[in-house]
């Protein structure tokens, strides 16, 4: 294969994460407090030496796939009702203990278990500020949460959530759609100014409309390059049988 054939697949590569990136977010477009997925891309030169650039041409570049960020924006709150249901309006993260370690999170769906313990869709137990899970006492039925995340019931204060923030969220390793891991180097930071809205989620903050038209581009982007890759591999197997048939 010669030079153009490695630029296109170098754009085909991209343009399938790319892809792959785009139908994530619009499957994850109802799931709550999800952040939608972004890629950054950029350019490799390739270095000719002792090579003239032919008149009108331009250096030779592959599609470099750099990095994957997230847009970390908040969604819009939706109202649920539920006592259990917990938004954030602002910075910070819910703080959750999994069977790996502490994990963070802004999908505030939350609900009790059978342990009568306040716990997240997956079933991890959501922490107080003091480390340990939040815990509801049995026969408890008006549980109040105020905008600072203290937690109240009838029978008196049952804890404070534990929100939390960082110094730079684009280090934060996702762990499928609701949940993220934090480098050992980058330590969780109390938020000094939580703000909580109970009875509300956070929605994702992905706009359908927005990833569906991204996607249909990148498909026929995908579909061009593709073409064109099968139109330069004719050319060259064209001129490798026009090379073979000279008389000797």
């Amino acid at each position: 294969m010669d030079m153009p054939g490695y630029v296109v697949l170098s754009r085909l590569a991209a343009q399938q994460r790319a892809t792959d990136a785009m139908a994530a977010n619009i499957a994850n477009a109802d799931t709550p407090g999800y952040k939608a997925t972004e890629l950054l891309f950029g350019q490799f030169l390739e270095k000719q030496s002792q090579v003239a650039a032919p008149r009108g041409g331009r250096e030779v570049a592959f599609a470099q796939d750099r990095a994957t960020w997230r847009d970390f924006t908040a969604g819009s709150l939706q109202a649920t009702g539920n006592p259990l249901d917990i938004a954030i309006s602002g910075p910070g993260f819910f703080a959750v203990r999994t069977e790996n370690g502490e994990r963070y999170t802004r999908a505030g769906r939350f609900a009790l278990s059978p342990d009568s313990e306040v716990v997240d869709i997956a079933g991890n137990p959501v922490l107080t500020e003091d480390g340990a899970p939040l815990a509801i006492p049995p026969g408890a039925s008006r549980i109040e949460i105020a905008g600072d995340g203290a937690v109240r019931t009838e029978q008196g204060p049952v804890g404070r959530l534990r929100l939390v923030t960082f110094a730079d969220p684009q280090k934060l390793t996702a762990e499928g759609s609701r949940l993220y891991a934090s480098p050992d180097d980058m330590p969780a930071e109390p938020v000094e100014r939580p703000a909580m809205v109970q009875g509300s989620v956070e929605g994702s903050n992905v706009q359908p409309i927005i990833e569906l038209t991204r996607l249909t581009a990148g498909l026929r982007e995908f579909q061009f390059a593709s073409q064109f890759l099968e139109t330069e591999g004719d050319r060259v197997k064209d001129a490798v049988g026009r090379i073979l048939k000279r008389p000797s």
